[in-house]
């Protein structure tokens, strides 16, 4: 590999070079813990402030003997009907409100990125998470003045930015730190990993702390916040260093050389629904197997908007204290870990093909195969809660349902394949590179269907509350995942692949 030059024109050594670049990704990694994790503290917390307050309304009305000289519960009282229905209704909303703002600002803020700085983005994300976890705090401690269905306008700042944005700048930020793609891909890999870290200490941690005090977790997520504000400055920014020429990996996912707000005089409507008809004209000119694939994304989508619920259906079910069901998801998470960071790359290694210069990738047959393989876990996991009445058999059925977790892994590198992308003839005459605008396509695919997912779920669970068909979720999950498997039946791949 021939040496490359600094500036003064001395050759700098690839090995004395790399070492550096990684240094560039740390403060990157810190924001995606601190955030995560924050994120991560907020749902079993918010879960039990709400039952409490619910659990307490309905005990003065109909028992006020339940309720203890120190004005507390024993939760276990509170897993009646009344109020878990309730808790599942105002969950539901809050959820569906905090998905609707990051879907309907994503491509705005991405002129905003483009504008002012991706920086200048990721600052305003952690303003709906502040303020999201403080108005829970305010809610729940002065609960004498403050109306329990106050706490819905949590999420109302979510338009400045929810998860979809903040990955969208993260990938963006990752990959702007090199040009060399097995340090690219290493670094997505870091990051990867660092999420999943905090999916399997969250849970546990907020078990552990809300025991302590209530509000503890909240507080800490607050702080972790706070923490990550000056982070964001140390991050190295270089949207505005790039020529226009820059490669498309390097902006933000939703965003187009062709489109640049600082150049823009006109009203931001016309850039947003220009955006979207490139978007549209990119997936007309593309095989069917794209449409198969979008489809395949909105429906696994919708039905992992199950595991929103599994709290409350661990609480609800098995009469369970939310700090216990925090324990088990921990548990399960850690499976999820293990797969994604030592299995699925044990795969890569052994049946991946490396170019010159390439991380090792699997074959368009290899990446069919393995997703029809999770989408059958997914399906089998889901129908294994849905029918499980005790915790010793919810246990092994969530650790199937979380081997389907890697179903992105494969999903996802099947976008860049010879069968999915246009051939020459076919490519939009209006963007130079389409293939890097699939990833923007398929990320606002699947955060519709969270967003349709949300409110279905916790409809689904009310039903099932009412009903004590407390798997009615679940069995329709397993649904979602069947219909997923037919339409992928349908995606066909060269041969030799």
């Amino acid at each position: 590999m021939d040496d490359i030059r600094s500036d003064a024109g001395e050759p700098v050594s690839e090995a004395r070079r790399r070492p550096r670049l990684r240094l560039t990704i740390v403060p990157l990694l810190a924001l995606i813990l601190l955030v995560n994790l924050s994120a991560s503290l907020y749902q079993l917390p918010l879960n039990r402030i709400i039952e409490r307050r619910l659990c307490r309304d309905y005990y003065g009305t109909h028992d006020p003997s339940a309720i203890g000289n120190d004005g507390n519960i024993d939760e276990k009282l509170c897993k009646i009907d009344d109020v878990q229905k309730s808790l599942a209704w105002i969950v539901g909303i809050m959820e569906t409100l905090w998905i609707v703002g990051d879907f309907v600002m994503t491509i705005p803020l991405g002129f905003v990125a483009e504008k002012y700085g991706r920086r200048t983005v990721l600052w305003l994300n952690i303003v709906p998470r502040l303020f999201l976890l403080s108005w829970v705090v305010m809610v729940g401690y002065f609960e004498k003045s403050m109306p329990l269905k106050a706490i819905i306008a949590g999420p109302c700042l979510s338009i400045l930015g929810g998860n979809c944005v903040l990955n969208s700048i993260v990938y963006a930020l990752a990959a702007s730190l090199t040009d060399d793609n097995v340090i690219r891909a290493t670094y997505f890999s870091w990051t990867n990993a660092v999420s999943y870290v905090v999916t399997f200490v969250g849970p546990g941690l907020a078990g552990a702390t809300m025991t302590l005090n209530l509000f503890l977790p909240l507080l800490i997520g607050i702080c972790l916040l706070l923490l990550a504000i000056p982070t964001i400055s140390l991050l190295a920014d270089p949207t505005h260093h790039h020529p226009a020429s820059e490669d498309e990996q390097r902006r933000p996912l939703i965003s187009s050389p062709t489109l640049k707000a600082q150049s823009s005089n006109g009203s931001i409507l016309k850039p947003i629904v220009k955006r979207f008809h490139t978007l549209h004209s990119i997936v007309r000119s593309h095989p069917r197997n794209l449409t198969l694939l979008l489809i395949s994304f909105f429906l696994t989508s919708l039905a992992s908007s199950d595991t929103t619920l599994l709290a409350q259906f661990i609480s609800k079910r098995y009469h369970w204290e939310f700090a216990s069901a925090g324990y088990l998801l921990s548990a399960k998470a850690i499976v999820n870990f293990t797969l994604l960071t030592f299995v699925i790359p044990g795969i890569l290694r052994i049946r991946g093909t490396q170019g010159p210069n390439q991380p090792p990738t699997l074959s368009d047959r290899d990446n069919v195969e393995y997703t029809r393989i999770c989408l059958i876990l997914s399906e089998i996991g889901a129908l294994a809660i849905a029918l499980s009445i005790t915790p010793t058999l919810l246990f092994p059925a969530l650790l199937i349902y979380s081997l389907g977790s890697a179903l992105p892994v494969f999903t996802l590198g099947l976008l860049k394949s010879p069968s999915v992308t246009p051939k020459d003839s076919n490519r939009p005459t209006d963007s130079t590179e389409p293939e890097t605008h699939i990833f923007s396509i398929v990320m606002m695919v699947k955060i519709l269907g969270s967003l349709v997912g949300a409110p279905l779920m916790a409809a689904l669970w009310v039903k099932g509350i009412s009903t004590g068909i407390y798997g009615i979720p679940y069995y329709v999950s397993a649904f979602l995942y069947a219909c997923a498997s037919i339409v992928f039946l349908g995606v066909k791949v060269q041969r030799g692949r």
